[in-house]
This record gives C-alpha cells, sequence and structure tokens, in this order.
C-alpha cells in the first residue's frame, strides 16, 4: 500500500512539471521531469530548477552534468555541454587506439575540449591512453579540469595548438578535435539555449563555419606521430569541406557519418588508405 501511494504521489508531483517543460518546448519533457525529480535536493530547488527550465537554460546546466558515452560529465553553467553525435568521435578514437600496438601509452589530444567530455571519455574507454585536453575558454578549462583530472590526463588554457607543450610534437597518435564549426550567421538560428547560455567561442567557427579546420590542419602534422590521426567534428553539410582541408595536408582521408546519432567525423591518418564509410 505504500508503495503504491509513493507511487501515486510521485506521478502528481511529476505531472505539472511534465506540462510546464512541454509547454516551454521541452521535446523529452517527461525524461527531463524525471531526472529534476531524482536530483533536485528538495522541493524548494526542484521549483527553482524547474523555472530555470522553462526559461530556457539547459538542462545539463542545471542538473551540473551531461549523459555523455554512458557516463557523468560534468558541466558547468556557459560551458559547452557535450552533443551524443560527438560519440560518433569517441568512438573512432578508441577503435584506432585499439588497433595500435606499442608498449608505451598512446598520446591522445582533445583539442577545444570544452567541458573534456571527449578526452574524459576515450580515457574511460581505453585506460592506457596519456591524455591532454585544451581549450581557451578559462571556465570549460576549469570545468574540464574536474573531469580530466578524474582520468588521471592534463588540462591546459590556450589558443589551440598554442596551449601544448612543445614535448607531445611528433608523439601525438589521437588529435581529436570538436572546434567550433557553425557559420557566424547562422549562429542566430540555434535554439536559445545554444545561443543564450553557451560561449559564442565555442560555437562561431567564421564566416563558413571551417576556420579552425582550417588552423588544425595547417599545424596537426607538427604534432601527429608516424602513424597518428586527425580526427575532426563537422557537419554532413560541411564534411566535403573539412575533408578537402585535412586532404590538402597530405593526409589519407575517411568520412564516418553514423545516421542515428546524426554525427559525422573526418579521419585524417598518416598510413591509411583514403576510403568513406557509413555507419548506420
Amino acid at each position: 500500500m505504500m508503495r503504491t501511494c509513493e507511487s501515486t504521489a510521485a506521478t502528481q508531483t511529476l505531472a505539472p512539471i511534465v506540462s510546464a517543460l512541454r509547454a516551454a518546448g521541452c521535446v523529452f519533457a517527461e525524461d527531463e521531469a524525471l531526472l529534476l525529480v531524482a536530483e533536485a535536493p528538495d522541493s524548494a530547488v526542484l521549483a527553482e530548477w524547474v523555472d530555470r527550465r522553462t526559461s530556457g537554460m539547459p538542462l545539463e546546466h542545471i542538473l551540473g552534468w551531461a549523459d555523455f558515452c554512458g557516463d557523468r560529465i560534468a558541466v558547468d553553467p556557459g560551458v559547452f555541454v557535450p552533443r551524443r553525435r560527438t560519440e560518433v568521435l569517441v568512438h573512432q578514437a578508441v577503435g584506432l587506439l585499439r588497433d595500435w600496438e606499442s608498449l608505451s601509452p598512446p598520446v591522445v589530444v582533445d583539442l577545444c575540449c570544452g567541458s573534456g567530455a571527449v578526452g574524459t571519455a576515450i580515457a574511460r574507454l581505453h585506460p592506457e591512453a596519456e591524455v591532454h585536453s585544451a581549450d581557451i575558454d578559462p571556465a570549460a578549462v576549469n570545468c574540464a579540469r574536474r573531469n580530466v583530472d578524474s582520468v588521471g590526463g592534463r588540462v591546459y588554457q590556450g589558443d589551440l595548438f598554442a596551449a601544448l607543450t612543445p614535448a607531445l610534437q611528433g608523439r601525438v597518435r589521437i588529435l581529436a578535435v570538436n572546434a567550433p564549426y557553425v557559420p557566424t550567421e547562422a549562429i542566430r538560428t540555434m535554439p536559445p539555449e545554444a545561443r543564450l547560455y553557451e560561449s559564442r567561442a565555442a560555437l562561431d567557427g567564421g564566416d563558413d563555419g571551417l576556420d579552425f579546420h582550417r588552423r588544425v590542419a595547417a599545424e596537426a602534422l607538427q604534432w601527429l606521430s608516424p602513424d597518428g590521426h586527425l580526427l575532426i567534428e563537422t557537419s554532413g553539410q560541411q564534411a566535403e569541406r573539412t575533408s578537402a582541408i585535412v586532404t590538402e595536408t597530405g593526409l589519407t582521408v575517411r568520412t564516418v557519418h553514423d545516421d542515428e546519432m546524426d554525427g559525422t567525423v573526418v579521419v585524417g591518418s598518416l598510413r591509411r588508405g583514403t576510403r568513406t564509410q557509413a555507419v548506420s
């Protein structure tokens, strides 16, 4: 009888929250309501969180974490929220690491790391990896340190490769890049929870969205090991141009797309044949 009462009470608590979230345009209102109720320490905090969410604040900024590759990643207010599509980048990186045979730990660099989600997830899935993460945004770096430190990695602050220690040059097995790739003019059409609550520096990729891809590709060879790989997340619409940018460096290129996650990654390799791979 007590279990039935508790179930009824929970339903009564959830119903108005689900309605409020739906009215605010939350697509996954039921799932979000369950998370808010489960995570809130008391009813006053719950009411505050619901107000924040219906005002447009990302759920992850309210909870303080995001679900990424099956684990929780700490996400502070204002820091870029890791997207599910970026899991494609992680799984491609881990697959390449598992194909590698060496006595020394493979060096992984997570460039434009934001919360450090990519480097942290790679380290959790491939604990032998030596992870180095970097971002230009101080808030992102502070957040990333909480995540990357937990897996034994290091975090640096600075502009792309300038953030890294020169000792990594020529040693990077996996250079994983989730740099901004939204064209400047397209930012105004993004959902408010991204446009208003995430750092513009984490979104703006320049006029065509590919400024950072060009900058990364221009220096990547100095940092890759002789059998290293450059992995860049991009969009389906930009994949051909990102691929061309990477090809110009002399790397052989394949493009990976996952329909379910809507994720696209261009992989440039020093010792791989050129091919295009589709993931269904």
